[in-house]
């Protein structure tokens, strides 16, 4: 019998990109599941992110992952989009169906498995969302479909904050506000406040400007930055009270629904949380 030397590939397009840990999440899925895939790590500056595309139909590539600052812009390369896709506005997914590029989102569905994962259900709650960008409008509308009352966006950008919260109020039953972030940003009275920014990611050491003496002991903060997991916006938080959960949750819950649509398999789910686990552990 032949032997196959041709591992399947997937991976994730970035820029920046050298910090993203996926890799180990789904490598560690793919051995524990007896799978010859791998997982890349690829940069891809935005004025070449068409030849990447090209690229990832010619060399047969299973899927792409997209993070900054292509969840948007990955949009126009698709051939088809998911219902979730279509209402948010943005893709962090891409499986490859012989040829055909199907696009999918799993940021919010991580983010709000990794928040009922923590025991905290978001039926009824008012949540801060620092941020409109891709990750940001994944997220509102997942918690807006979990059952959020009340979410206000915060953000720089007046017309994407404007449009993020239009378009919950049309589409959900959630309520939703704009709050315009100029200087340091005051903070509603909320239950959960999340950074949906890049804002700490690393080798940025810095965090949101936001008031943060608007915290109160309490309330739940999240950030979904995961290298470095602890960042600053979370030590600050907990000087305040607040109880803070890191981005690697919501990695993990995110990268094994990603690991299903490319494989069609059962995601390893502890495996891949022991990966991360030991990946930041080793980096601390």
């Amino acid at each position: 019998m032949a032997k196959n030397y041709r591992s399947q590939l997937v991976g994730v397009f970035g820029c920046p990109v050298d910090e993203n840990p996926t890799i180990r999440v789904q490598e560690a899925a793919f051995a524990a599941a007896g799978l010859d895939w791998r997982y890349l790590t690829l940069l891809v500056k935005p004025e070449d992110l068409a030849d990447a595309f090209r690229g990832l139909k010619a060399m047969n590539f299973a899927g792409i992952n997209l993070t900054v600052p292509h969840k948007v812009e990955g949009l126009k390369y698709v051939d088809e989009q998911s219902t979730e896709v279509q209402l948010i506005g943005a893709t962090n997914t891409i499986v490859n169906r012989g040829g055909r590029l199907i696009a999918y989102n799993t940021d919010g569905k991580g983010f709000v498995e990794s928040l009922r994962e923590q025991g905290i259900e978001l039926t009824g709650k008012h949540i801060a969302v620092l941020g409109a960008g891709g990750a940001a409008r994944a997220i509102c509308v997942e918690c807006a479909l979990a059952g959020c009352q009340e979410i206000t966006i915060i953000n720089r950008n007046h017309k994407r904050g404007e449009e993020l919260a239009e378009l919950i109020n049309e589409k959900t039953e959630s309520r939703a506000a704009f709050a315009r972030w100029e200087g340091t940003a005051p903070i509603p009275s909320c239950d959960i406040l999340i950074n949906a920014t890049s804002v700490g990611l690393y080798p940025d050491p810095g965090c949101p400007d936001i008031r943060y003496e608007d915290i109160r002991p309490g309330m739940i903060v999240q950030d979904v930055i995961p290298n470095p997991a602890d960042t600053l916006f979370l030590k600050k938080a907990r000087e305040f009270g607040a109880t803070t959960y890191d981005g690697l949750g919501m990695l993990v819950c995110q990268g094994a629904i990603g690991f299903t649509l490319w494989t069609g398999l059962e995601a390893p789910a502890q495996v891949m949380r022991q990966a991360l686990e030991a990946e930041n552990q080793a980096d601390s």
